[in-house]
């Protein structure tokens, strides 16, 4: 489990990328202090295994599913990456619940200014959105943010100094993609109200295909 307080930035060296997958050597000072073999390590969000270190390089794998549902199969020699360990049990939990298995990708559809931060609007899809909530928490590529206002199909959250100078938001561009992790306690709570029945998401179509319904109530003798 992590927290969403990004340790450093690493330094994607080397991307060896097949059918089966892909292999990552990256670059890293601090969280190289105690690594160990099999730790795992949260990258842009997304936990992986550590498989081998050498020196201040550690080498991880994605599988195919990883690939496609995030960030990491754009990833190229030279980029920078967001990194985290896997929280102690004495550690301080400094931001909120994080898995390192994310739902999906948003794509930042405004980046502006507004007085010292800087606040991005994530545009996601349907499936996501229904799990953000004005001042809930988000995990946007490992980085733990505090969600400001949610319109339609997208959600802004705003960059503070500290933050924009220890990630690599500092730089981010309108059309980038980010990884997306939804607070696990609001994918909880949803699945407990359908009484553990498998929860279906809005079609394209705006039309909600599963859910609380006024049906569904009367069902239940709440309506």
């Amino acid at each position: 489990m992590f927290t969403g307080l990004v340790e450093e930035l690493a330094h994607v060296v080397r991307v060896d990328a097949s059918p089966h997958g892909a292999a990552f050597e990256l670059a890293a000072d601090k969280i190289m202090e105690d690594m160990q073999l099999g730790d795992s390590i949260a990258v842009n969000g997304v936990c992986l295994t550590v498989e081998r270190m050498q020196g201040d390089h550690f080498f991880v794998s994605a599988v195919p599913e990883t690939l496609r549902r995030s960030n990491l199969g754009g990833l190229q020699a030279g980029d920078a990456v967001h990194v985290e360990r896997a929280m102690s049990a004495s550690g301080r939990f400094g931001g909120h619940i994080v898995s390192g298995h994310i739902d999906g990708t948003g794509r930042v559809r405004e980046v502006r200014q507004d007085g010292i931060a800087r606040v991005l609007v994530i545009e996601v899809d349907p499936a996501l959105i229904r799990y953000m909530v004005d001042k809930g928490s988000v995990c946007v590529d490992g980085v733990s943010l505090t969600i400001m206002r949610v319109v339609g199909q997208a959600f802004s959250v705003s960059i503070i100094p500290h933050t924009r100078g220890a990630t690599r938001f500092g730089g981010v561009r309108p059309g980038e993609i980010v990884n997306i992790e939804c607070d696990i306690v609001a994918k909880y709570v949803e699945r407990l109200l359908m009484g553990g029945a498998a929860v279906e998401h809005e079609g394209a179509s705006g039309s909600t295909t599963g859910g609380i319904t006024l049906d569904m109530l009367a069902r239940h003798g709440f309506a």
